[in-house]
């Protein structure tokens, strides 16, 4: 369990901060921007959070919780988990594989896009596409990070995923994509 007796600590005054593994890195460094991204996008949900109800708001309730393994994931740059005193927590196959249940579940009640939908619709729809967008961020930056450094694949599958899960949820938002907005290429020319 976390306990938090202080909020502040002085120990990121100058410009780094602790890993999960306690080492230290700048807070430019790009594990610290995929981790810190990944909380940024758990905020973005908890905005589309105050649209939603019902089974929306539950699976919302659920990928804010795996956003938080996923930030832990990140933040921890140990690659032999077997010889760590604490089995580091990791995404797993079995998160990325709910997703694509939903998915399949939501796509399942659309019709076929025919268009590229614009962001907005309703309000709900609206905070999912901008969740959507925050979590491809989060994703080029895991990205990034695991072209220098491991990455556990299923934390790049997971945001992956989940950007397509935003998207077809934002539709649903969308009276089931009957207000979708959609793109005319060129209309204002």
């Amino acid at each position: 369990m976390v306990v938090l007796s202080k909020i502040y600590t002085r120990t990121g005054d100058k410009g780094d901060t602790a890993l999960v593994d306690g080492s230290r890195r700048p807070k430019h460094d790009a594990r610290v921007s995929a981790y810190g991204t990944t909380d940024e996008l758990n905020s973005t949900v908890g905005l589309a959070r105050l649209h939603a109800g019902g089974a929306v708001d539950t699976a919302l309730s659920l990928i804010q919780n795996d956003l938080f393994d996923l930030g832990s994931d990140l933040a921890n740059p140990t690659t032999d988990d077997a010889q760590a005193e604490y089995p580091p927590l990791r995404m797993v196959a079995a998160q990325v594989e709910r997703l694509e249940s939903e998915i399949d579940a939501m796509t399942s009640q659309l019709e076929p896009l025919r268009s590229f939908v614009l962001p907005g619709g309703t309000a709900l729809a609206a905070h999912l596409h901008l969740c959507r967008t925050v979590a491809r961020r989060a994703e080029r930056l895991a990205v990034e990070l695991a072209a220098s450094e491991p990455v556990n694949e299923h934390a790049v599958k997971y945001l992956n995923r989940l950007s397509d899960w935003f998207f077809v949820a934002a539709r649903i938002a969308n009276d089931g994509g009957k207000a979708d907005v959609l793109w005319v290429p060129g209309a204002n020319r």
